[in-house]
């Protein structure tokens, strides 16, 4: 009985010695992304709980929103956002100096509702026929920071027609523009790519014309108050590495060259 016992305890030990390290190092990360990267990371992250044991939680909003947060002084361990905030938020202290990592690029594209005709895009004066056409048009609110919504914004006065689009604009403060199109609110969208692509029922007509199209790229970064800087580098690695870049353009965005 006492032999017995004894292999009993040696057992449990020898598991707790295999389990305890793992269970004493699991983090929980707090991420926080832009909404065109967010279908990147959801992607990524269950994978990488499984291999590590971390949790990680994830939290979108458009660049400038996320800056006013982070300013605010809003917890997270590592950002994506774009490389203009994540310096400016390392300027601040917000960010580690160093850390930035540029994950991605993404364009804007055009989006019709499942089954609707599709426009023809294919040159400016094509996409200014399209617009002007249109019986409603879909943005993110230039007010709400997003970066495609301050760029369509400026892009329609630099056509010449802002002020037609304008009057008959369904303006969206944050997530997918492709909503207000597949509910029948906006006839046509304009957003990124990679936040058209995920939303049922929404059609990628396709890319604007490459003489007014606008690449923004995505970058992460570390956060400097982070108390798991260890877990969130390895997130870090993750997003920037070979898995990711396999990833992205199913997602509608094209690896950083």
């Amino acid at each position: 009985m006492k032999l017995h016992m004894s292999i009993v305890t040696v057992l449990a030990a020898a598991a707790a010695a295999v389990l305890t390290p793992r269970a004493a190092s699991a983090a929980e990360i707090r991420v926080l992304t832009a909404g065109a990267y967010k279908q990147v990371v959801l992607a990524l992250v269950p994978a990488f709980e499984q291999q590590t044991g971390h949790k990680v939680s994830v939290d979108n909003g458009t660049a400038g929103e996320l800056q006013k947060r982070i300013d605010g002084g809003e917890a997270f361990d590592v950002a994506v956002i774009s490389p203009v905030v994540v310096d400016a938020l390392i300027d601040k202290g917000r960010i580690v100096r160093g850390s930035r990592h540029d994950l991605a690029t993404v364009g804007v594209g055009v989006v019709v509702k499942e089954g609707a005709p599709k426009p023809d895009i294919g040159t400016v004066e094509a996409f200014n026929q399209a617009m002007l056409a249109a019986k409603s048009v879909a943005y993110i609110d230039p007010k709400s920071g997003g970066t495609t919504g301050i760029y369509i914004e400026k892009l329609m006065d630099r056509l010449g027609i802002g002020e037609a689009v304008r009057a008959k604009a369904k303006l969206k403060m944050g997530g997918y523009v492709a909503d207000l199109v597949v509910s029948g609110e906006a006839e046509i969208g304009l957003h990124q790519i990679s936040e058209i692509v995920p939303v049922k029922g929404a059609v990628l007509v396709g890319p604007l014309p490459k003489e007014i199209q606008n690449i923004t790229t995505y970058s992460a970064g570390l956060s400097t108050a982070t108390k798991n800087q260890d877990a969130a580098q390895a997130l870090i690695k993750v997003f920037s590495g070979p898995d990711a870049a396999k990833l992205l353009k199913s997602k509608g965005m094209e690896p950083v060259t």
